[in-house]
């Protein structure tokens, strides 16, 4: 009579749910890596334009042009406060960058002012429908706006070296807004706040240090 085999195949081991998650966690080499430098598009673009740009805040009409984007800058996060449509934050930034340009180009009325009666607008119809009582995250745009607008504008009124440093305290403590809004990922695109975040702290620098 035969006996039973002396050996027998071992079953196949399951993991455990932990032991998968655990697995799924851990950073698959060099594509993981390659993935993670893309999603830093951002980073890369702004680091990239400030290379292109580095040493063009010299003069005092580059001071007054940097003095109307930072009015625009929390005009955008307004608008797109008011819209609830973060995709809209590019296509935004673009038609005001080419305002910026239009304007200072037809030299008629300072590209500031016309965003600053945009912002006004916008605040009014908030008002008017009610929004602005129901939104807190509207709420914080609109003191952005009067923060960061007021020292724009105070920028282009005072002495040009006095206006230079304002304007870049403006710039700085936009990038920090900036960096606020990307670690609580709120209001406009992600991709958005960590561009501007860091070419604002850039021109900052370069408003303080290049002159």
């Amino acid at each position: 009579m035969d006996g039973p085999p002396a050996h027998s195949d071992p079953s196949p081991v399951t993991p455990s749910p932990h032991q998968e998650a655990s697995m799924a966690s851990v950073p698959h080499g060099r594509g993981h890596r390659v993935r993670r430098l893309l999603d830093r598009w951002p980073t890369a673009l702004a680091l990239a334009l400030s290379a292109v740009t580095f040493g063009g805040t010299g003069s005092d009409e580059a001071v007054a042009s940097f003095a109307s984007i930072l009015v625009l800058l929390p005009l955008l996060y307004l608008v797109v406060a008011k819209l609830e449509a973060r995709r809209a934050t590019w296509p935004l930034l673009v038609v005001g960058l080419a305002g910026v340009v239009a304007l200072r180009g037809l030299d008629v009325i300072e590209p500031a002012a016309v965003f600053s009666a945009v912002a006004l607008i916008v605040l009014l119809w908030s008002v008017v429908d009610g929004h602005v009582f129901r939104s807190g995250t509207f709420r914080v745009q609109a003191l952005g706006m009067l923060a960061f607008g007021a020292l724009g504008l105070i920028g282009l009124a005072v002495h040009p070296d006095l206006g230079r440093y304002l304007v870049a305290a403006g710039w700085f403590f936009h990038g920090v807004w900036d960096f606020v809004h990307l670690r609580r990922d709120k209001v406009v695109a992600r991709s958005f706040a960590e561009w501007c975040g860091v070419i604002d702290v850039v021109i900052a620098a370069e408003l303080i240090f290049r002159w």
